[in-house]
């Protein structure tokens, strides 16, 4: 009945075939043969790349779930399928336990705001030959804020209904801002949910933001795997992918931070590409430039060499690069 991994992510949006073509032009997704679940007015579009499955939805009828889910939130992360040995018993554990069946038939949960959780078996995606030159192999981590007061509380959600274990928790504070944030993971290491809720009693943030600009709990970013980010980097980029740009001062400290970085510090400063690392070793991770009206989704591209952790302690770092450059204007 465990959990094994996520095998598609459900994205609503506005237009799926322009988003789709966005996946594809920008990161190098690729088109699947139609599935036979389309529905009577859905457009959708199947997606893949490495391991990873997209299912890209868009309906014009004002009254279809697509629709009211994209009104009410903008374009995102509708439903987290997750891969079972035994779906049925999955989803009969999480209602022992609480969780709010959608639909039964479907084995569809609630699970962050209108976010929600599909039980599946193993083998529902379609077996996709994997293509050459593919620059990401697989979803790393989903990054999902809940509003205040709430964290706990999702925490235990994962761990009583998903049968999931928190691995990693940490309070971060950013300036005037803070955060507070756990890990929570599935028992085969292969799912993994980084839950952040805002410390209202400090200045508002981009966590409150983005509860606000999307009415409630959800996806904030995906992070998807890659063994090369730099040539991922600068493929994305050139296919007309923007991401988030660092500070020179930022690098300019990474050799008293971290002492030496498994890729030159002179990519990692063209590229603007962060690092930090852990007992196990180095992560790289770079965030896109959200694309969405509201500005509350966008996708992260991280590369793993041994590193088990989440980077956090690259927000503390890059505020406080930025923090310096302004200094260093105002001389």
């Amino acid at each position: 009945m465990s959990i094994q991994t996520i095998t598609h992510v459900e994205y609503h949006c506005a237009d799926a075939a322009q988003t789709a073509a966005e996946l594809q032009s920008g990161y190098g997704f690729r088109r699947d043969p139609e599935q036979p679940d389309w529905k009577p007015g859905v457009q959708t579009v199947h997606l893949h790349q490495g391991t990873i499955r997209l299912r890209v939805h868009s309906s014009e009828t004002t009254d279809h779930p697509v629709a009211r889910y994209v009104d009410r939130h903008g374009e995102g992360v509708a439903a987290l399928a997750l891969g079972c040995t035994d779906p049925q018993a999955a989803l009969e554990r999480a209602e022992r336990h609480g969780a709010v069946v959608l639909d039964r038939a479907g084995r569809l949960i609630a699970g962050f705001g209108d976010t929600a959780l599909r039980f599946v078996p193993l083998d529902s995606e379609t077996p996709v030959a994997a293509g050459s030159g593919e620059l990401l192999d697989a979803l790393d981590h989903a990054a999902i804020c809940v509003p205040a007061g709430q964290l706990a509380d999702a925490v235990k959600f994962c761990e009583a209904a998903l049968g999931f274990h928190r691995i990693f928790g940490e309070y971060i504070e950013v300036g005037e801002q803070a955060m507070d944030s756990s890990v929570v993971q599935s028992a085969s290491g292969e799912v993994t949910f980084t839950l952040i809720e805002p410390d209202t009693s400090r200045r508002s943030g981009q966590i409150d933001r983005f509860l606000a600009d999307h009415d409630g709990a959800g996806v904030q970013h995906l992070a998807l795997r890659t063994d090369d980010i730099a040539t991922a980097v600068r493929t994305a980029r050139s296919n007309g992918v923007e991401f988030l740009s660092t500070p020179g001062t930022y690098y300019d400290a990474l050799g008293e931070r971290l002492g030496g970085t498994a890729i030159p510090v002179e990519t990692l400063r063209e590229l603007d590409v962060l690092v930090d690392q852990d007992h196990g070793g180095q992560l790289f991770q770079i965030f896109a430039r959200s694309t969405h009206p509201r500005r509350t989704f966008f996708l992260e591209l991280i590369e793993r060499q041994g590193a088990g952790t989440f980077g956090t302690a690259n927000i503390k770092a890059l505020y406080e690069a930025v923090e310096r450059q302004r200094a260093t204007a105002s001389v």
